[in-house]
């Protein structure tokens, strides 16, 4: 049975449990992370020297980077709706899978670490106003994106894409910030949260 080591209110580690859940894969969850098991741990370190979590132990296999590993499971089950044999199909999904991971995350996190972790290493205020500025502005690109993609972010069916960016539109909601009225990312949540592994996952638990 596959290991997922990390904690389940970390983002990146909701995405793998998230996924686990769509493909109705049992695993076992072991805690490690900030406030449980350390990762700079040697023995968490000898799996991944990033001390990141998550982290995938799959017999003799040990994947870490949370879209390498649902890119790993996906194909081990033989998913190609969530992630297609086609090369341009499988890559507009790739596509906003990295649009996630790099661009929008990056655009958050100042903003994030501020308003709901209250990291004293993060309360200059001009750079939380431009942190929020760039949040909405991506949020804008993946509004309109979702406008012409038809229900999901690569097209009309849930992929992997929509995994990680399920779990940033629910941030989105959930971190106190002034937020333009987006209608399709509105509709888009309200779609995503029909689909019982994302109330689990994606939203914490949150109907």
């Amino acid at each position: 049975m596959p290991r997922i080591l990390g904690k389940p209110t970390s983002i990146n580690v909701r995405k793998v449990l998230w996924l686990c859940e769509e493909l109705a894969l049992p695993h076992v969850l072991e805690p490690w992370g900030a406030g449980l098991r350390d990762t700079h741990e040697p023995a968490f370190l000898a799996l991944n020297p990033n001390a990141l979590v998550p982290v995938l132990v799959d017999g003799d296999a040990v994947l870490w980077e949370s879209n390498t590993i649902c890119r790993y499971l996906a194909g081990k089950a033989g998913r190609d709706d969530l992630l297609p044999r086609e090369p341009l199909a499988r890559a507009r999904v790739e596509q906003w899978m990295d649009w996630q991971a790099g661009e929008l995350n990056n655009a958050w996190r100042y903003a994030f670490m501020n308003r709901v972790r209250h990291s004293p290493a993060h309360q200059d205020a001009q750079a939380v106003a431009a942190s929020v500025d760039a949040w909405n502005r991506h949020m804008g690109i993946l509004e309109r994106q979702l406008q012409q993609a038809g229900g999901h972010v690569a097209g009309s069916a849930f992929t992997l894409a929509d995994i990680g960016l399920g779990l940033s539109v629910n941030r989105w909601f959930m971190t106190p910030i002034e937020r333009p009225s987006l209608p399709h990312v509105q509709a888009y949540y309200d779609r995503l949260a029909l689909r019982a592994p994302f109330r689990l996952h994606g939203r914490n638990g949150a109907p």
